[in-house]
């Protein structure tokens, strides 16, 4: 795996979401910031973690097992077995994988955890999705973007504000696209559970992260001008192609893949 050069320091004083995430997946590649964050979170949070990385996996072993042999993954988050790469090589060892996220700890352990079969590739940037040209520039090196890309936002978005122009950002990404290529989403949602809204973004917001979880309708936005592929836009456990439907949970998160026509 090659690794661009960390930009800035870890900040330990302020919680991050990436390592948010990993407590709420039961890793210790975090810091009492985020740990802080992550216990004042109902249960649902962790759940709804869980739920993130299942889809991720099923979802990415679809794609690879449809002949999609290129992935750029942005907000990887720290590295939790399977990763992405491990899942799609195990199908296709030939596979390529570009991994952005902007925390540099994320890096770091990437440099370690993050190795690709002989016959693929893997590669990581440090960056963040707010630059999506940047990020498309550096995965031109790695990836052919003439050929179809998967390009997965998995549980980021609701981090980026209304102000920030999260559809902008991901329109910039899909107008890179080759057709035949795949977006790849997850983000939550409050629409189950209004009465844990004030908590959820009340915690996040204390920790200086702001949080913009998203009704239907704002998250199918996302895939305005795609194909969804079936079962369409729907909730986290709900969304399965070639395994066995998973169980029925509570749930806080959307999640579709759309292919690029």
């Amino acid at each position: 795996m090659n690794a661009g050069t960390p930009k800035t320091q870890v900040d330990t004083s302020k919680p991050h979401p990436a390592r948010v995430y990993d407590w709420l997946l039961g890793g210790k590649d975090n810091y009492p910031v985020d740990r802080a964050v992550g216990e004042q979170l109902p249960d649902l949070g962790k759940r709804s973690a869980r739920q993130n990385r299942a889809f991720m996996q099923r979802a990415s072993a679809w794609l690879a097992g449809q002949g999609v042999d290129q992935f750029l993954d942005i907000g990887t988050g720290i590295p939790t077995a399977p990763n992405l790469h491990q899942i799609v090589q195990e199908i296709n060892p030939r596979a390529r994988v570009v991994y952005t996220d902007n925390d540099p700890i994320v890096l770091r352990h990437a440099e370690a955890l993050l190795y690709s079969s002989p016959e693929g590739a893997t590669d990581y940037i440090e960056a963040d999705v707010r630059e999506p040209k940047a990020i498309l520039d550096h995965a031109r090196g790695h990836l052919d973007f003439d050929r179809p890309v998967a390009v997965s936002l998995i549980a980021l978005m609701h981090f980026i504000p209304d102000g920030d122009g999260p559809y902008d950002i991901t329109r910039t990404l899909l107008d890179a696209l080759a057709p035949g290529s795949y977006l790849v989403l997850s983000h939550g949602t409050f629409d189950f559970h209004k009465e844990l809204e004030a908590q959820i973004t009340g915690t996040y917001g204390k920790g200086g992260i702001e949080l913009r979880f998203r009704t239907r309708d704002e998250v199918a936005r996302f895939f305005d001008g795609l194909d969804l592929v079936e079962p369409g836009l729907v909730t986290g456990p709900e969304w399965y192609k070639d395994t066995a439907a998973p169980e029925p949970e509570e749930n806080a998160v959307y999640a579709g893949v759309a292919r690029v026509s």
